[in-house]
């Protein structure tokens, strides 16, 4: 018998990228009895009368497959917060397709979106699932610097990324993994380009309403010329301390949305029901929730701060979001990986490799980034143990 070539039982696209490293240190946390200062979700209680509306949806029998771009009530909701937040006017019937979170609305977006060969801009450090997302839909990432300490970009550096085959650029702000609040010059700027190469600005708005320092968050959908140019993805996860219910939404013009609708029915049909109508309550909160949620992480920030600076790292401070970078060179570490397994293996305090966030791995082996999303006895926990850095 001839020798037949055993298949590859593995699509090609897969091979250059891994695991999520957040998740895996959020396991390693779990393996070594960890404060986990990795992944992004809050230790403590999401609002009660949220839980209570999601239990009265299930009691209500709201418990079926919805539309697949959700439930009607759900959309309006998004309608009217957005037009009482940032006057931007959406028609809820063909302009918000209901997503899995705000994970399944970027790579449902990018997929409708992107052909192979085309040009997705990216700014980095980036949140680690944008690398995978762009190689998923064939597309090409053209890479721009967010620099250190401030996480400014530089605009020759923006302009030339940008060509005749970009279809996008994808605009995370307030930032993860540095808390960099885009800037109204810095968006205007974008803004620009975007109109001048022909593109559209993929925006991840997830941190909107946590902000310090003044900082305003300013979506780029409100500038002039980028209305129908905009794909807003936002979700309930960190507004509402409810990063497992999975519900998100994207919003776009009536033809990117019809696109995008079709991948989002096939990738996952539609978000929870009854998680859903709950968000309807959630979304019409008095403005006064929204607005307390800087004052309540700028807390948790400076308590965040005083404990790593205590124990030696160099922080970056955030203006957004609930993370800090830090810098780990006075701790004179190999590199960011084996640093960051010394502290869930040995200390006790689970924080992300900063190399996850980059293309190049060396471009971050000198930094970690923790999250404060944390009751502050949690913090307090992670500072005691972190101070044995010190006496080591």
């Amino acid at each position: 018998m001839p020798t037949v070539a055993a298949k590859t039982f593995r699509s090609a696209r897969t091979g250059n990228f891994n695991e999520s490293v957040i998740r895996e240190m959020s396991r390693l946390a779990v393996a070594h009895g960890a404060v986990n200062l990795a992944q992004g979700f809050p230790d403590f209680a999401a609002p009660v009368n949220l839980k209570q509306a999601a239990v009265d949806a299930i009691n209500a029998d709201h418990n079926q497959y919805p539309i697949t771009w959700g439930t009607k009530p759900f959309r309006d909701a998004i309608a009217r917060k957005y037009a009482r937040t940032y006057g931007i006017e959406v028609d809820p019937q063909t302009e918000i397709t209901v997503c899995c979170g705000a994970t399944e609305g970027m790579i449902a977006s990018l997929l409708a979106i992107c052909d192979p060969g085309d040009e997705v801009v990216v700014f980095e450090p980036f949140y680690e699932n944008y690398h995978p997302d762009t190689l998923l839909c064939g597309a090409t990432r053209k890479l721009v610097t967010l620099h250190a300490p401030d996480w400014m970009f530089d605009p020759a550096e923006l302009r030339a990324a940008f060509s005749a085959r970009t279809k996008a650029i994808i605009i995370n702000t307030p930032n993860n993994p540095t808390g960099k609040v885009f800037t109204r010059e810095e968006l205007t700027f974008i803004a620009e380009l975007c109109q001048e190469f022909d593109a559209l600005a993929i925006t991840d708005e997830i941190y909107e309403h946590i902000t310090f320092d003044g900082e305003q968050h300013i979506p780029i959908m409100t500038l002039p010329g980028m209305r129908d140019r905009t794909v807003l993805i936002n979700s309930m996860s960190k507004t509402f301390s409810v990063t497992g219910w999975r519900v998100g939404w994207v919003l776009a013009s009536p033809d990117l949305t019809n696109t995008i609708r079709k991948v989002h029915d096939f990738l996952t049909v539609g978000a929870a029901t009854p998680l859903q109508m709950a968000g309807v309550m959630a979304l019409e909160q008095h403005d006064a929730y929204f607005q307390g949620l800087s004052a309540e992480y700028s807390g948790r920030r400076e308590a965040a701060i005083s404990m790593l600076e205590g124990a030696g790292f160099r922080c970056f401070n955030p203006h957004g979001a609930y993370y800090v970078m830090t810098d780990i060179s006075a701790f004179g570490a190999k590199n960011d990986v084996a640093f960051a397994k010394y502290l869930v293996e040995n200390i006790g305090v689970a924080a992300v490799p900063g190399s996850s966030f980059y293309s190049r791995p060396e471009l971050g082996a000198n930094q970690l980034r923790f999250c404060f999303c944390k009751k502050y006895e949690t913090l307090q926990a992670a500072g005691e143990k972190l101070a044995k850095l010190g006496r080591g």
